[in-house]
């Protein structure tokens, strides 16, 4: 096992330098992000538009890259009026209007039951063909379904159709010290960039390895304050090129040497916030406020 002290930073780390460095969202679970400029809404189960669309199998089960990393390319673009536009390379163009939430479906996240809007049978043979396996799309109309698990989370706390936590955190810092692992161990997929963690906010300014110690505390990120209720252990995703969908074996076999907390693999932080919600941008300041 390796040990605590290559696993966690010295002591908090308190920089008034911390910034947001980047913004990200995901309108399909498991499919390209957005890369935000300006300001996003935080709501009570995540960014504004974060994962409330899903691929589904025939049962209602989700799909995601881990089984699937063709996912990576999908990239959708929402519609100023609701619904999206898909691409993907070699693929037409598809508009998908917000489906209508009168006859809803049953939709599963890592088992967690919801009602979701199906978005017809167009998009479902646009993912067929593409996945080369049946998937259906459906949206999260109502993202006040889903409770987040109460052994880190309030009563109160929700979250969409991401895996477990409203928000993911990833410091600058420690992607360059796992990238410097990485080319000394003369691995040749060194360096990644930070897109393979898929976060939706990114900090700067902090040590490597400092948000190990912010477990447990409240974090304000511009008008915004957060908790830090878990660090994120990793999957097979984390090995798929975020723009081609190709696979490999790193960051999982660096983190494997350096990371590795009781056999789970170690990389970011998971994040709650808390009321009043309110915007984020890059640029912010980022404080630890407990």
């Amino acid at each position: 096992m390796v040990p605590a002290d290559r696993c966690r930073s010295l002591g908090p780390v308190i920089d008034k330098s911390m910034q947001l460095t980047s913004v990200h969202t995901y309108p399909m679970k498991s499919c390209h992000r957005i890369d935000h400029d300006g300001p996003v809404r935080v709501e009570p189960w995540g960014l504004s538009g974060d994962r409330r669309w899903l691929i589904v199998d025939p049962d209602g089960i989700l799909v995601t890259q881990r089984e699937c990393p063709v996912m990576a390319r999908i990239r959708p673009e929402p519609r100023p009026g609701g619904g999206l536009i898909l691409r993907s390379p070699g693929m037409p163009d598809l508009v998908v209007p917000e489906p209508s939430t009168a006859a809803r479906v049953p939709a599963s996240v890592w088992g967690d039951g919801m009602q979701a809007a199906p978005a017809g049978e167009e998009v479902g043979q646009w993912l067929t063909k593409l996945m080369d396996r049946p998937a259906r799309l459906v949206w999260l109309d109502d993202p006040t379904q889903r409770t987040v698990d109460p052994a880190y989370a309030q009563p109160t706390d929700r979250v969409s159709f991401a895996d477990a936590y409203p928000l993911l955190l990833t410091n600058a810092a420690s992607l360059d010290a796992l990238n410097g692992w990485m080319v000394e161990a003369g691995s040749p997929e060194a360096p990644l960039p930070m897109t393979r963690f898929r976060p939706n906010v990114v900090v700067s300014g902090a040590e490597p390895w400092a948000e190990d110690d912010w477990v447990g505390r409240r974090l304000r990120i511009g008008e915004v304050t957060f908790r830090a209720v878990k660090p994120c252990d990793r999957c097979v995703v984390t090995t798929t090129d975020q723009e081609t969908g190709e696979r490999g074996r790193e960051p999982l076999r660096t983190l494997a040497r350096y990371r590795n907390v009781n056999q789970k693999l170690m990389f970011g932080l998971n994040l709650i916030p808390d009321p009043p919600f309110g915007q984020i941008a890059p640029g912010d300041p980022v404080v630890l406020v407990s």
